[in-house]
């Protein structure tokens, strides 16, 4: 894409830049205005009354921090007495550049290009007859602002785009044996809970994409899918908090897009990864090979996790006039595996079609063995004691098939279709031992839950430029998504088979999803540098769910959903103003209508019957590069009506117990501002860091202490904050220091209290940076107590829950293999944008 972007950039140049960089005119092959022929080999030098000889210059020019060729850059040779330009050329797509028929004395060359900083080769002195070759030079990237394009090739750790903003995870020296949770928690306006549920700005409901794909195991829980993807995978994180029509008209915050690291290189290579640590473990291994046209990478990252944690429940109902307190406390003991594997391959059909396609599976099986002590008093007299052991097991598996075809006509205009086949396998079963006192058993229990997500997506795009300032963009897309899932409850004695439990009868779910939408959007940059981006989105749904009781009547719904973005570039500061419209659908968490009681005190059960949700977004963003800084601050407002919130009700059949569901009753209303910095303090130490601060107004029904529904509302204000330090030493050390807060978050029945982690870390390279060994610890003073409290009516609980995450791990990282590198080949994919991912519950 930077390749891309630095070619659109130089066509956009106007002639009077050429004539300034060339005061001979413009090099033979160009138009005056800029542009340049793709081919170096046809690009001779300036035509200047100068003495001609027969020495020659060569070199190479790639870029410094990604390692890749600087297409068309400019090449100029300026005789250091008359200090005059006297020869130049461009080099080719390959950064190769010569100059023939130079003169003997003495000169410097000046090579640049857009977005990168103008290096200058002193000392250059011309023999006769001896040529000079340069070898490969490199070139330092910058971020610049031209007629509304942001050129942006700096691999700083914050990068901020057009319409994005973009965290360099790769970066991330402690990200090495953690998971994209991990990653996450350092990417600016956003928080991660002890779950891995993720939010933005205050709200769960955002759309994560992986490599601008979506999958199924994002619908099914964001939480699953970041525990599914290694930290040491991931190379960069974009959050795009104003999606444009283009993008699917899902998450009413926004957009996460996670970037894997993918091969930029020529030949054959292996690399290995892997960390070993307290509670968690990982190895990865990653191949890749590529000749000529063909490219073909297979890797995979595997993570073992072994952790402990212990909760203390606190919750009162009254029914009926009867007051029933809860004391529960459990200790638990948690292992997992989580990986992800991939095979892909790209083909070069010709110079403008190329065929993509790649298969990625993943898996998450977590198991967890749970000892409950739950004390029960009636009228604040005991009046029970039970003792409940639980094995619960939490298994996925995905698959996501993508075929992905592209034609680039010219710079700018291109047409591609995708498709893709995503399916995950979910598995929620547990198994409850009921005891008298800590041995003898009483009774057993065991719910099986087997859920199925299927998507079928395809879609076409077209882009073509009006002129040379404005953009056309026009799509249409088809997904079919089929959610299953069946579910029953078995009962024992203390000896015996399972028998069906006739207080909790089996049943099933079967939901189809057909969408249907198409969208236009179009760009125009202005020579003042304005940039104005307008588009609208239409969908249309329809829904088909049957369960074991009866057909559900979810009507069909439209939704026209518009966007503008519009960006000012003020020197080195960018303003920008953004309005859309986002809806989002329940996800398959949110609509089982299994009855999870795992904890026969703290139960839940999903609504087939959840209607979408919509939202108005309002955002206003200024960043600034001042010096080695940069700083962002944004102020932003949402309302959003039909909101899917967690209501919870005292159980009519389990004296003491709570049920939460989710339903369609409330509105809510978020203002605030984030506040972003980055500095470096030495062009070796970096600090960035920030806050965010919002108020939050929830509004919606809830039962009072007749069980009769009324109206009720709950605010306030949430304060968050993240730094994070990076230091490079002498002799490949380095050191990096974070830590965080995440604030309150309020609900509408009440709200859960912040919580803090940290982590340090050292690092040192070996053998050139072809490997890296380190140690890290993270939350080693005691790990991570996390407490939410609800309250009603009807009842108040109280619950916290402490995870012993005190981690130290030792990483190691290397790799061999025969490595050229070249250019990106271009690719489209899928992007599906439109569930609402559920929360983990574990």
């Amino acid at each position: 894409m930077k390749n891309i972007l630095n070619l659109i950039a130089l066509i956009l140049l106007t002639g009077k830049m050429a004539f300034a960089q060339f005061p001979g005119g413009p090099p033979q092959g160009g138009d005056g205005n800029g542009r340049s022929r793709s081919n170096a080999q046809q690009a001779p030098s300036f035509e200047i009354n100068t003495p001609k000889g027969n020495s020659k210059i060569s070199g190479y020019v790639i870029d410094s921090s990604a390692t890749l060729a600087v297409e068309y850059a400019n090449i100029s040779l300026i005789n250091k007495t008359t200090k005059k330009p006297v020869d130049g050329t461009i080099a080719d797509d390959k950064g190769k550049f010569s100059m023939t028929k130079v003169a003997v004395g003495d000169y410097k060359l000046v090579i640049s290009f857009i977005g990168f900083e103008t290096k200058t080769i002193d000392n250059i002195k011309v023999e006769k007859g001896k040529d000079i070759d340069l070898g490969v030079i490199k070139l330092a990237t910058i971020s610049t602002m031209l007629d509304g394009v942001t050129v942006t090739a700096e691999k700083a750790l914050i990068e901020e785009k057009v319409d994005r903003l973009v965290y360099n995870a790769e970066k991330d020296m402690l990200a090495k044996g953690g998971d994209a949770a991990d990653v996450l928690k350092k990417v600016p306006m956003l928080s991660v809970d002890l779950d891995g549920n993720v939010s933005l700005r205050g709200t769960t409901n955002i759309k994560v994409l992986i490599n601008n794909k979506p999958s199924t195991i994002v619908a099914s829980s964001i939480a699953d899918a970041l525990k599914m993807i290694p930290a040491d995978l991931i190379k960069t994180v974009e959050v795009i908090t104003s999606p444009s029509a283009k993008y699917d008209a899902e998450g009413s915050a926004g957009i996460i897009n996670i970037i894997t690291k993918k091969s930029t290189i020529e030949g054959l290579t292996l690399s290995i990864d892997s960390g070993v640590g307290l509670r968690a473990s990982n190895l990865g291994l990653n191949g890749s090979y590529r000749s000529g046209k063909l490219g073909v990478t297979l890797g995979g990252f595997g993570r073992v996790f072994y952790n402990k944690a212990s909760t203390i429940l606190d919750q009162t109902t009254i029914k009926n006039g009867i007051s029933q307190l809860t004391n529960q406390t459990s200790d638990a003991k948690d292992n997992g595996l989580f990986g992800r594997y991939n095979l892909g391959f790209d083909y070069e059909i010709s110079k403008k079609q190329s065929l993509n396609a790649s298969i990625a599976f993943g898996t998450r099986n977590l198991e967890r063995n749970q000892d409950y002590i739950t004390k029960s008093f009636t009228n604040s007299v005991l009046s029970s004691t039970g003792y409940r052991n639980v094995d619960s097991k939490d298994l996925s598996n995905s698959i996501d098939i993508n075929v992905d075809y592209i034609h680039t006509f010219k710079p700018q205009q291109e047409w591609s279709i995708s498709t893709q086949y995503s399916q995950n396998n979910l598995t929620n079963n547990f198994d409850a031992n009921i005891l008298n006192g800590a041995s003898e058993l009483l009774s057993r229990q065991k719910n099986l839950n087997g859920n199925t997500n299927r998507e079928i997506t395809v879609q076409t795009d077209y882009t073509t430029p009006i002129k040379q300032n404005q953009i056309f963009e026009v799509g249409v897309k088809s997904i079919t998504r089929q959610v299953d899932s069946d579910y029953q409850y078995l009962f024992a004695g203390s000896t015996g088979g399972y028998s069906t439990d006739a207080t909790n009868p089996s049943g099933y779910l079967n939901y189809k999803q057909y969408i249907s939408s198409g969208y236009v959007s179009y760009t125009y940059s202005t020579a003042n540098k304005y940039t104005f981006k307008v588009g609208t989105r239409y969908e249309y749904t329809t829904i088909d769910a049957t369960t074991n009781k009866s057909s559900i009547a979810i009507p069909s719904y439209g939704n026209l959903v518009p966007s503008i973005n519009i960006s000012k570039s003020l020197g080195n500061a960018t303003l920008k103003l953004a309005y859309n419209n986002r809806i989002q659908r329940p996800g398959l968490q949110q609509l089982n209508p299994n009855y999870n009681a795992s904890n026969s005190q703290n139960i839940s059960i999903g609504n087939p019957s959840l209607k979408p949700e919509v939202t108005n977004n309002v955002e206003l963003s200024l960043s600034k590069n001042i010096n080695r800084s940069y700083l962002n601050l944004s102020l932003f407002g949402r309302q959003t009506n039909n909101s899917i919130v967690r209501l919870s009700t005292p159980s009519d059949t389990l004296p003491g117990a709570i049920i939460t569901t989710y339903q369609n009753i409330g509105k809510q209303q978020t203002f605030g501002g984030n506040l972003f910095g980055s500095t470096s303090i030495t062009p070796k130490w970096t600090i960035n860091g920030g806050v965010d601060l919002y108020y939050s107004y929830l509004n919606g029904q809830t039962l009072d202490a007749n069980g009769a529904y009324v109206m009720t509302s709950n605010s306030g204000v949430t304060f968050s904050g993240r730094l994070s330090s990076q230091l490079q030493l002498p002799n490949g050390w380095g050191l990096q220091a974070f830590g965080g807060y995440r604030g309150n978050q309020v609900q509408l029945q009440g709200s859960q209290i912040g919580t803090g982690m940290y982590s340090l870390g050292v690092k040192k390279d070996i053998n050139n940076k072809k490997g890296s060994i380190g140690l890290a610890a993270e939350n080693f003073f005691g790990g991570m107590t996390m407490t939410s409290t609800l309250n009603s009516a009807q009842f108040s609980q109280k619950s916290v829950n402490n995870i012993y995450n005190q981690n130290i791990k030792l990483t190691f990282s290397y790799k061999i293999g025969n490595m050229k590198f070249v250019e990106q080949k271009k690719s489209k994919s899928v992007k599906n944008d439109d569930v609402k991912a559920g929360e983990s519950n574990n």
